[in-house]
């Protein structure tokens, strides 16, 4: 079947999707997205995976969800086609010790844009009260990355940066 046949039924079936309440219209897409979730708001959550220093996989109110820590960026290891970064590992094992097991429990805060453009949530992750998206730069295992609007926390992830960089903690002395 080519595309231009297929488009009525692919229409048809999200329609029906949409009636019987199976299917949501993603953000992305114009629609709301989870109800559950909103700007500025938290969410409860358990870890699934760690993907990598500075993303996840989280289970939140049943659905696995993508999940992209806010105001930071570890080197990587997992990306296609790109090598593995000096202390990259090292981070996404920082990141995997912070975390504990599956089934972690986990807060979730977000800033005020949910999702990126490769339909991730981003959010601000907590494990047993402690900041994790802080602890990684704080241990030089990450560098600050501040993408508008979500800056609420900019100030203070710089000012952990500042701190891991004059210590030579972490990446800072290892790259």
């Amino acid at each position: 079947m080519t595309w231009p046949r297929a488009l009525p039924w692919i229409a048809l079936l999200l329609l029906a999707g949409l009636v019987l309440g199976d299917v949501r219209v993603p953000s992305w897409l114009g629609g709301q997205g989870d109800p559950a979730l909103s700007a500025g708001g938290t969410a409860a959550a358990r870890l699934e995976r760690v993907i990598d220093g500075d993303t996840i996989v989280a289970r939140i109110g049943g659905r696995d969800e993508r999940v992209r820590y806010i105001g930071i960026d570890t080197p990587e290891t997992v990306k296609p086609n790109t090598p593995v970064q000096c202390f990259g590992p090292q981070a996404h094992d920082l990141n995997a010790r912070l975390l504990g097991r599956a089934g972690a429990p986990l807060t979730l805060r977000f800033d005020r844009e949910l999702r990126d453009r490769y339909g991730r949530l981003l959010a601000y992750v907590f494990h047993d009260g402690q900041f994790v998206n802080a602890q990684l730069i704080a241990a030089g295992a990450a560098r600050t990355l501040t993408i508008a609007p979500n800056t609420a926390r900019a100030a203070r992830l710089d000012a952990l940066q500042q701190a891991a960089r004059m210590a030579g903690r972490g990446l800072w002395s290892a790259c």
